[in-house]
């Protein structure tokens, strides 16, 4: 069955079609992180969406080449490194270096490419060039460069292809210290931005005199020196529909670089905001949280990510610390199934069993329907539950019941370690428990049963012995 995705520029699902004539390489781009900070909660779902539409092509046999860029330099940033009287690269390389270990701790495959905005800013000056000499930029009397809406219109050119727009309406509320000079237009956008005294040392040469890239301009820019001037896949936030992708569309088609009757992107997939506790992101509401803040109060990474992976991606979803206590409990159901089977099967090893991968496949090729996937994998779960308790599954079908989930963890890489290293700590404290349970010493049996569950482990009491697992 094919893949079918929505996508933004059709307003409507559709089988994914890739620009490969073999049909097997796929380009994808990610607008990635702006590291100015420690990227939040919502910042991640969009990621970890972005890493299962990966994982899902890997899995139906696409060898993809994803492309997510790192913001490195805009107007916070250049604030903040004011502010902290350190360079621009000093300042970002924290916060990146934060970010990919916040990915790497969701199980997010790294992209091929992680391209920074401050290292193509030749490919950048390139781009303005070709737009300018194409009369669909100007340059303003301050030396700033922007795109035309109005040129851009005039010459044929579609504005407002991933929604509809006012033209009129455009842009009223934004500071015209922040992206506005001298335009001839409300609509226009800066391509480039003449140096002003805030900027200090974050500046480069360009043709129109000293200054920096909008934000716009540089995701085009880095994206067809990566994949080419049309690609297939092009991902990110619904808050980034407007300005920013269709000002991405806009410039990328206005350089005119695209085979003919090829769009710049012909796939768009946006996902979902993400609510925290019922209500938009705020840090004077206390819900506003970074991937730290929830590993301190003591959740996994694999928790984090399966509860960002538990509702559809175009559906608002509402993360809570509730929620994640219910992810908890079922990925702990989850590794219980798993671990009996691997019990179960021994030194015995099969193909996998057909049945849950065919499941899983069916509901994520119809626009990666999530919530019945995971229901598919919870009946299966229940299924074999009921197969172990009343001892009718033998070591072969368990092997292919394994097997047949790691090739489903793959895709969502939620599953828990093969062979879960325990400190010696809490297997001596263990030993302890059997000990009292051995010497008929119940109470303090019990006080270690609960000194292990404080320290995050669970004690299941099986005809074979005692199994210790994470809480």
């Amino acid at each position: 069955m094919a893949l079918r995705l929505f996508n933004t520029l059709k307003r409507e699902i559709e089988e994914i079609v890739v620009r490969d004539p073999d049909k097997r390489r796929v380009g994808m781009y990610c607008c990635g992180p702006t590291v100015y900070d420690y990227a939040h909660i919502g910042n991640y779902r969009t990621f970890v969406f972005a890493d299962l539409v990966r994982r899902y092509l890997e899995f139906k046999g696409y060898a993809v080449n994803h492309v997510m860029n790192i913001t490195d330099v805009e107007d916070k940033i250049i604030a903040r490194v004011k502010s902290a009287g350190v360079t621009l690269r000093d300042y970002t390389a924290k916060y990146e270096t934060a970010f990919l270990e916040d990915m790497a701790t969701l199980r997010c495959v790294r992209p091929h490419h992680l391209p920074r905005a401050t290292e193509h800013i030749p490919e950048i000056i390139e781009l303005i060039s070709r737009l300018l000499a194409r009369g669909v930029a100007y340059q303003a009397p301050d030396g700033s460069v922007y795109f035309s809406i109005e040129r851009y219109r005039g010459c044929g050119c579609r504005y407002g292809q991933l929604l509809n727009l006012d033209l009129d309406s455009l842009r009223p509320g934004e500071r015209v210290s922040n992206d506005e000079y001298a335009k001839e237009a409300v609509a226009d956008f800066a391509l480039w931005k003449a140096r002003v005294p805030e900027d200090g040392a974050v500046t480069w040469p360009s043709p129109w005199g000293e200054g920096r890239p909008g934000w716009h301009v540089e995701c085009s820019a880095m994206s067809m020196k990566l994949l080419g001037p049309s690609f297939d896949l092009h991902l990110g936030g619904e808050d980034l529909i407007f300005p920013h992708h269709e000002d991405e569309i806009a410039q990328s088609e206005g350089a005119d670089l695209q085979p003919a009757g090829e769009p710049f992107v012909r796939h768009w997939l946006h996902g979902a905001h993400l609510l925290v506790e019922g209500r938009k992101m705020s840090k004077s509401l206390g819900n506003y949280f970074t991937l730290r803040d929830l590993l301190a109060k003591g959740y996994a990474g694999r928790e984090i990510r399966y509860l960002l992976l538990s509702a559809h991606y175009r559906e608002a979803f509402n993360f809570t610390l509730e929620n994640l206590i219910g992810a908890r409990t079922a990925l702990n159901r989850l590794d219980d199934c798993v671990t009996k089977l691997r019990e179960l099967a021994g030194p015995v090893t099969a193909s996998p069993d057909p049945t849950l991968i065919e499941s899983i496949r069916t509901a994520l090729d119809e626009d990666l329907n999530v919530s019945a996937a995971w229901a598919a994998l919870f009946d299966w779960v229940r299924e074999l539950n009921r197969q172990i308790a009343g001892q009718t599954l033998s070591a072969e079908p368990a092997a292919a019941a394994v097997a047949a989930w790691e090739a489903v963890d793959r895709i969502f890489a939620v599953g828990a370690p093969a062979g879960l290293e325990i400190p010696a700590e809490i297997t001596a404290l263990l030993e302890q428990r059997q000990a009292a349970r051995k010497a008929r010493d119940f109470p303090k049996a019990d006080t270690l049963r609960d000194t292990l569950l404080a320290k995050g482990w669970a004690i299941e009491d099986t005809p074979k012995g005692p199994r210790l697992k994470p809480r």
